[in-house]
C-alpha cells in the first residue's frame, strides 16, 4: 500500500500544475485554439505617410502584426493566425474574388511567417508589396469578410475564439456605392450570428476617422466593452500596439461561480488571473535519432512479484498513533470536500483594516457573468458601487472547485480608469485578495532600536523626497527572459547575433539610484579583488558623516586571517546604526 501523505502530496502537485495551465490559459484539448485574421487594407492611402519622419499606415500595420507573430510563438504557438489584404492589383483566395490576397492562411506562427512578414517592412518593402501584390482601391467589403469567414470554415481544430483585425484608415469604403455597404453590413451581421468577432484597427487620416459613417454597424463589440471606449485613432506604433495587443489578449476565465449574497440572492461571477508569473518555456524531450517529442507515462508494479498494478488495486494509508490508516480514494476525496464551489458573503469591513502584510499570493479579478443567472451585472454595478461610496471590502469564504480547502478571501472595490487614447487602464470589479489564516502568520524576533533623533530624520526625509518616483510595473520587463527570448528568435530567424535585450531596471537604477552624490560620499575605491562592501569616507559635515563614524580609506584587499567583506573592523561602526521609524519619515 503507498503511503496517504506521498498520494495526497502527488495529487497536490497534479492540482496545481492544473490550476497553473488554467491560469495561464493554455489547455487547448477542452477549450480550443484562438483564431485570429489580419485584414490589412492595402489600397494607395495605406502606403501614404501623414509626415517625413512618420511610418506608413501600411507600415505600422505590418510591425504590428509581426509583434503579434513573435508574440505567439512565445506564449502560445498552438493558436491560428492568419493575413489576408485587400484593395490588392492581384488576388489569391479560394472563391477568386477580385482585390483580396491571402498571404498565409489560418496555421500556426512559425519563423518562416515572420520572415515573410519582414519582407514588407519599410520603404523596401513598400517596393517588394508592389512588385510582389501590387495596391489598388477597389473591392467589396463583403467578399472580403466572405473569404475570412472560409478561412474559418477550412480549420480542422476546435476553435475557442474566432477574431478577425481590420486594419485601416478609410472611414467610409463604400460611401460612393450604397449596395455594397448594405451587403457588407449583412455580411458582417452573419459573422457576428456564427461567433466570429470584427475589430476595428483604425489608423490615422487627413480630417480624422470618423466611425459614425460606415463601421459603426460593422464591428463587433464584446459584452463587457464600451463602444465608445476605442474610437481614438491611432498614429503612432505605441499606440496600435497597445489596442492590438489588449484585443488579441485572452480573456479566459478561470471559473464562473455564485456570489451568494444570502440564502435567497445570488449572481454569477467569473474569476480572471490578472498577474501570472512568466516563466521560461519547459523544454521537451526529443528522441535523439529522429527528434521527435516523447511521452513519459508512469506505471505502478508489485514489488515482490512484479506485476502491473491497476489503479484499482492501489490503497492510500496514513499511520495515526502507531496504527495504519487505510482508505479508498473516494474516501480521501471526501475528506477534502468541504464546501460546493463558490462565493459566500460573510460581511464587510473598512478598506483601512487590510493591511501590506496579509498578503499571501497575488489577487484574482471578479467581473459579472450573465450566463447562469440574468440581472448578475445590475446586481454586481450595484454592490460595487455602493462598496466604493462607503469605502468597505466584502469579505467572503471562497470554495475554487470541488476538492479544494475554502479560503477567506476580501473583495476590494476597484473603479475604472481610462488614460489620454481612451485606452481602459483598470478594468471596473473587485479584486479578490486572499487573507491568511492564524497557522500562515509568524512571529518574527525584533531586537531592541535605536531611535534616530529629529535631526536624522529630517535629512532622512529629504532623501525619501529626493529619490520617489512613480512606479508601475508595466514599465520592467524581466531582462532574463526577454534576453532568453531574443536568443530564440534569432535561432529561428536564422540572425546573425540576437537582438540585445535592454535591462530597464539597470536603467531606473542609475536613473534614481543617483543619491551617492546626494550624500557628498566619494566614489568606492576599486582594486584588483571586487568586493561587495563599499569603501568609503564619510566627509565631515556631509549627510553621510551624520549616520556614519569617519572610516579611514583603504581597499579591499583581504587582510590577514579575515575576509574582505567581513572585517570586523569595518562592519563595527555599522551595528549601531539608528533606526528610521518610516511614520516619521513619510
Amino acid at each position: 500500500m503507498s503511503g496517504w501523505e506521498s498520494y495526497y502530496k502527488n495529487e497536490d502537485d497534479e492540482e496545481e500544475e492544473q490550476e497553473e495551465s488554467l491560469e495561464a490559459g493554455g489547455d487547448y484539448k477542452y477549450s480550443g485554439r484562438d483564431s485570429l485574421i489580419f485584414l490589412v487594407d492595402a489600397s494607395s492611402a495605406m502606403f501614404k505617410s501623414q509626415g517625413e519622419d512618420e511610418l506608413t499606415p501600411f507600415d505600422m500595420s505590418i510591425q504590428c502584426i509581426k509583434s503579434v507573430y513573435t508574440n505567439k510563438i512565445i506564449s502560445s504557438d498552438h493558436d491560428l493566425l492568419a493575413v489576408v489584404f485587400y484593395g490588392t492589383k492581384k488576388d489569391k483566395n479560394s472563391v477568386n474574388f477580385k482585390n483580396i490576397y491571402v498571404l498565409q492562411e489560418l496555421d500556426n506562427p512559425g519563423a518562416k511567417r515572420v520572415q515573410e512578414l519582414d519582407k514588407f517592412k519599410g520603404q523596401q518593402g513598400q517596393k517588394h508589396f508592389q512588385d510582389l501584390i501590387g495596391y489598388g482601391c477597389d473591392y467589396s467589403l463583403s467578399e472580403v469578410l466572405w473569404v475570412c469567414a472560409n478561412l474559418f470554415s477550412d480549420v480542422q481544430f476546435k476553435m475557442s475564439h474566432k477574431r478577425i483585425m481590420l486594419f485601416t484608415n478609410e472611414d467610409d469604403p463604400h460611401g460612393n456605392d450604397s449596395a455594397k455597404a448594405s451587403r457588407a453590413r449583412t455580411k458582417a451581421g452573419d459573422l457576428r450570428d456564427t461567433g466570429i468577432f470584427l475589430d476595428l484597427m483604425h489608423l490615422k487620416k487627413r480630417g480624422g476617422f470618423d466611425i459614425s459613417l460606415f463601421y459603426r454597424d460593422i464591428i463587433s463589440m464584446a459584452e463587457d466593452e464600451d463602444l465608445g471606449v476605442h474610437f481614438k485613432e491611432s498614429s503612432k506604433l505605441g499606440d496600435l500596439l497597445r489596442k492590438v495587443l489588449a484585443k488579441e489578449t485572452k480573456k479566459r476565465v478561470l471559473s464562473r461561480l455564485k456570489l451568494k449574497l444570502n440564502e435567497d440572492i445570488a449572481l454569477t461571477v467569473g474569476i480572471y488571473n490578472m498577474v501570472q508569473k512568466a516563466l521560461k518555456p519547459h523544454p521537451v524531450r526529443l528522441y535523439r535519432e529522429t527528434n521527435e517529442p516523447v511521452r513519459t507515462k508512469t506505471r505502478t508494479f508489485n514489488v515482490n512479484t512484479g506485476s502491473l498494478l491497476l489503479p484499482s488495486d492501489t490503497m492510500r494509508s496514513q499511520t495515526y498513533g502507531s496504527r495504519q490508516i487505510v482508505l479508498e480514494k473516494e474516501e480521501t476525496e471526501q475528506l477534502k470536500r468541504f464546501d460546493e464551489p463558490g462565493l459566500i458573503l460573510i460581511g464587510f469591513k473598512p478598506l483601512i483594516m487590510l493591511k501590506k502584510h496579509h498578503f499571501l499570493r497575488p489577487s484574482l479579478f471578479v467581473y459579472p457573468e450573465e450566463s447562469l443567472i440574468n440581472g448578475s451585472s445590475t446586481l454586481f454595478n450595484a454592490l460595487l458601487t455602493k462598496c466604493l461610496e462607503k469605502e468597505v471590502m466584502a469579505v467572503c469564504r471562497y470554495t475554487p472547485r470541488q476538492n479544494i480547502p475554502p479560503y477567506f478571501v476580501a473583495l476590494i472595490p476597484q473603479e475604472e480608469e481610462l488614460d489620454d487614447q481612451k485606452f481602459q487602464v483598470t478594468p471596473p470589479g473587485f479584486q479578490l485578495v486572499f487573507l491568511p489564516y492564524a497557522d500562515d502568520k509568524r512571529k518574527v524576533p525584533i531586537t531592541e532600536k535605536v531611535m534616530a533623533n529629529p535631526e536624522q530624520v529630517d535629512k532622512m526625509k529629504a532623501i525619501v523626497q529626493k529619490l520617489r518616483f512613480k512606479y508601475r510595473s508595466d514599465n520592467f520587463e524581466n531582462p532574463v527572459l526577454q534576453q532568453h527570448f531574443r536568443n530564440l528568435e534569432a535561432l529561428a530567424l536564422d540572425l546573425m547575433e540576437p537582438e540585445p535585450a535592454v535591462d530597464l531596471t539597470c536603467e531606473r537604477a542609475k536613473k534614481f539610484l543617483s543619491w551617492q552624490a546626494f550624500l557628498s560620499i566619494p566614489p568606492w575605491t576599486s582594486s584588483s579583488v571586487p568586493c561587495t562592501a563599499p569603501s568609503f569616507t564619510a566627509l565631515p559635515g556631509s549627510m553621510a558623516s551624520m549616520f556614519l563614524p569617519p572610516l579611514p580609506r583603504r581597499d579591499c584587499m583581504p587582510t590577514e586571517g579575515t575576509d574582505s567583506c567581513l572585517n570586523p573592523q569595518y562592519l563595527a561602526p555599522f551595528s549601531t546604526l539608528p533606526v528610521f521609524d518610516l511614520r516619521q519619515v513619510i
